[in-house]
C-alpha cells in the first residue's frame, strides 16, 4: 500500500502506482474539476504525475497561487498556438506565469493591433472548445534540438541547460512548446481570456538583443470571474 499524507493530516492509502489525477477523482469529483496541479513533499508537479511511494499529497486548485500559475502557464501556451495558427511564421521565445495572468514574447515582422488580440483571443477560446489533451514528454538533447530546428529561441534555451538537464515538452494537438511546466490537463480547463496589451521586449531583457512583441493576458476559469477581475 501507498500512504499519501493529505494537507489535514489524514492519510489516504492507495493500493498501487497511479497518477494524481485519478487519485484526486478517487477523492471526489468536484476536487478533480478544480484541481490545477498537485504538490508533491512540497514540490509543484502535474496532475499526470505518477505517485508510486508515500509522500505528502496536496491538491492546489485555483484559488491557490500555485493553481493560479499552472492554469496561466498553460493559456499562455494557448496563445502560442493561437498565434502559430493565425501567423504560422512567428517565432516562439519565451511564456511565463505572472503575478496576474501570463504573457509571451513572439518574433514576427506582424505588428499586433488590438484587432489582432481580439482575433487571436477568439483562437484561443476555439482551442478550448477542442478539448485538447496537453501531455508531457522527454527528449534527449540532439532530439530536443532536432525537434526545435525551426525554432531559433528554443535551440538558445535548449543549448543553455545544463549537460544533464532533463529536456521536456508540452503537446497540445498539433503544437509542441519546450516546457519544464506544470500544465493542466486539457485545454478545455482555461475558459475565459482577456488578452490586455502587446509591447515591445528585448529578447532575455538585453537591450543589445532583437526587439519582440510582448502579449500580455490573463484568464479565468469562467467569464464571470474574468470580468469580476478586470472591473477591479
Amino acid at each position: 500500500m501507498i500512504k499519501l499524507t493529505l494537507k489535514d493530516g489524514s492519510i489516504r492509502e492507495i493500493e498501487s502506482a497511479a497518477s494524481a489525477a485519478d487519485i484526486i477523482k478517487g477523492i471526489g469529483a468536484g476536487l478533480y474539476k478544480a484541481a490545477c496541479c498537485v504538490k508533491i513533499n512540497g514540490e509543484v508537479k502535474d496532475l499526470r504525475t505518477v505517485i508510486d511511494s508515500d509522500c505528502e499529497f496536496e491538491v492546489m486548485t485555483f484559488d491557490s497561487i500555485e493553481g493560479k500559475k499552472t492554469f496561466w502557464h498553460t493559456a499562455s501556451h494557448i496563445l502560442a498556438q493561437a498565434v502559430k495558427r493565425l501567423y504560422p511564421d512567428t517565432k516562439l521565445a519565451i511564456g511565463p506565469a505572472i503575478d496576474d495572468g501570463f504573457y509571451y514574447d513572439f518574433d514576427t515582422e506582424h505588428t499586433f493591433t488590438t484587432e489582432d488580440l481580439e482575433a487571436l483571443e477568439k483562437e484561443m477560446k476555439k482551442i478550448a472548445k477542442e478539448n485538447l489533451k496537453i501531455e508531457r514528454f522527454e527528449l534527449p538533447r540532439a532530439e530536443a534540438l532536432e525537434l526545435m530546428k525551426d525554432e531559433p529561441y528554443k535551440v538558445e534555451l535548449i543549448n543553455d541547460l545544463p549537460e544533464d538537464a532533463t529536456i521536456s515538452f508540452y503537446k497540445q494537438g498539433d503544437f509542441v512548446d519546450l516546457c519544464a511546466g506544470p500544465h493542466v490537463n486539457y485545454t478545455s480547463k482555461v475558459k475565459a481570456y482577456k488578452l490586455l496589451s502587446a509591447t515591445g521586449a528585448y529578447w532575455r531583457g538585453n537591450e543589445k538583443n532583437k526587439m519582440l512583441q510582448r502579449i500580455y493576458g490573463t484568464a479565468f476559469l469562467n467569464k464571470a470571474d474574468l470580468e469580476a477581475h478586470l472591473e477591479q
